[in-house]
């Protein structure tokens, strides 16, 4: 297998935990508890110690791989789809960097539980929102927009009315997903309470040294 192959590969685990994780989010448009009683469910799966080694192996790989695809093919790119995919991945790998490394040291570090707090501590303290909202919703955004692509270029001998509504769907899907995601976390459908422990994390960013 090439390099694509196992980037494809690699993307489907990655994209079915993706999936179980925005389903996770998606029930806290019922409340924070069910959120975290959903969670812990799932949690029994994703961190059995090999499934969550496999997960974090794909997870390295696929951000790898996918900035040496988009670098490597920079110049070669032609036309808004090949770029809307590229531009895509892009975002979903520093999104990967960035989500990936910062649950792994606060479960190590800070010794807190990420769940649903630690994603929606950064909106309850200002100026934390400016980053979060734009970087948790053009994430789920980009994912969709990824997926999208794919099934553009799976499509071929269809229709190109067809694949633009292939491609168009899943980016719709992407952004109500996302709308709902980032509300949930800013705590603007259900309440939200976030404990102080999770805002200590941000609250004290910005002081200076007595």
């Amino acid at each position: 297998m090439n390099l694509r192959s196992l980037h494809k590969t690699s993307a489907i685990v990655v994209a079915a935990f993706a999936c179980l994780h925005l389903a996770n989010h998606l029930v806290s448009l019922s409340g924070v508890p069910a959120h975290i009683a959903f969670m812990e469910s799932a949690r029994h799966i994703y961190r059995q110690p090999v499934v969550e080694t496999l997960l974090l192996s794909c997870v390295a790989f696929q951000v790898g791989s996918g900035l040496w695809l988009v670098l490597r093919g920079w110049r070669q790119r032609r036309g808004a789809v090949a770029w809307l995919q590229a531009l895509s991945g892009f975002v979903i790998a520093g999104f990967l960097l960035i989500h990936v490394g910062a649950v792994l040291y606060a479960r190590g570090v800070l010794d807190l539980d990420t769940n649903f707090y630690f994603s929606s501590a950064g909106f309850h303290v200002w100026p934390f929102p400016l980053f979060f909202v734009p970087y948790y919703f053009l994430a789920v955004l980009a994912l969709f927009t990824h997926i999208g692509c794919a099934f553009f270029w799976r499509m071929q001998p269809a229709s190109l009315r067809a694949r633009r509504w292939v491609l168009a769907l899943p980016m719709l899907v992407g952004t109500v997903i996302s709308s709902l995601l980032v509300l949930s976390l800013a705590g603007k459908i259900q309440p939200v309470e976030v404990p102080a422990k999770y805002k200590a994390t941000y609250t004290g960013f910005f002081t200076s040294a007595p």
